[in-house]
C-alpha cells in the first residue's frame, strides 16, 4: 500500500488528513515535530511527504533540506499558511515538489498527490547513455543485454545516474551509498567500480569518468 508521511503538529489537521487519505486507499503515519519526521522518513521510507512549514524543534524548511541530502526522489509537498511569493520560492528551492496553501481543498490535495505519483512512475526507469535501469524490477540493461549486478553495484550505479553531470566525491559516495559517516578507506569504491565497468562493458573513460583526486562523474557522452 502507498505510504504517506504526514508531518503536522495540529491534531485537528493531521486527524482530518489521516481519515481522508485512508478513505482514498493510502496508508499514513504522523510525525508532530521535525526530528520525529526525519526519524520516520529514514525508518519507514514513505512514498510521499506532506510537510507543514511551522513545526516544533525544527521547521519544515530544515526538514526538507535534510531529506534532500539523502533522497532526491520522494515527493515532498508543503502544507502551510505562508502565502508570500518569497516563501513559495524558498520552499521550492529547498527541494519541495509542491506548495499547497492552508486552508486547502482536500479534493485538490488528493489530485496533487495523484499527479506526483503518476510523475514518479516515469522515474522508475533511469538511463545513462545505453545503460537502462529499472528501479521496480532491479533489472539493468547495457547495450541491449541484461546485466546481473550485486546489490551494492546496483546502488552505486543508480547513485551515479541520479547525480548525472555532477562530480561525486569519494567521501560523498561512501556516506550516501555505503552509509558510512566516518573516516573510511574509500579505496573500496575502486573495487566495485572495476567490477561495475567490466559488467557494463564500460571503459574507464566511458559513461562514468574518474576525476583523479576527487571522485567520479556520470555523463551520457
Amino acid at each position: 500500500m502507498t505510504k504517506i508521511l504526514i508531518v503536522e503538529d495540529e491534531p485537528g489537521i493531521y486527524t482530518f488528513l489521516q481519515e481522508g487519505l485512508a478513505d482514498e486507499g493510502y496508508e499514513t503515519l504522523v510525525a508532530t515535530d521535525g526530528y520525529d519526521a526525519l526519524h520516520d522518513f529514514a525508518e519507514c521510507h514513505p512514498d510521499l511527504v506532506l510537510l507543514d512549514w511551522m513545526l516544533p524543534t525544527m521547521d519544515g524548511i530544515e526538514v526538507c533540506r535534510r531529506i534532500r541530502e539523502t533522497d532526491e526522489v520522494t515527493p515532498v509537498l508543503f502544507l502551510t499558511a505562508k502565502d508570500g511569493v518569497e516563501d513559495t520560492i524558498k520552499g521550492l528551492r529547498t527541494g519541495a515538489n509542491d506548495y499547497i496553501k492552508k486552508p486547502f481543498s482536500f479534493e485538490e490535495l488528493v489530485e496533487r498527490i495523484k499527479i506526483h505519483f503518476r510523475n514518479r512512475q516515469h522515474d522508475d526507469i533511469l538511463r545513462l547513455g545505453e545503460i537502462v535501469v529499472n528501479l521496480t524490477t532491479h533489472q539493468v540493461q547495457a547495450h541491449d543485454k541484461e546485466v546481473q549486478l550485486t546489490g551494492r553495484e546496483f546502488d552505486l550505479l543508480t547513485y551515479f545516474i541520479r547525480h548525472k553531470d555532477r562530480v561525486c566525491s569519494r567521501d560523498d559516495i561512501i556516506k550516501d551509498v555505503w552509509g558510512i559517516d566516518f573516516q573510511y578507506d574509500t579505496g573500496v569504491i575502486d573495487v566495485f567500480m572495476n567490477a561495475l565497468r567490466k559488467k557494463l562493458g564500460m571503459k574507464s573513460n566511458g559513461y562514468i569518468k574518474t576525476i583523479r583526486g576527487v571522485g567520479f562523474i556520470a555523463t551520457d557522452r
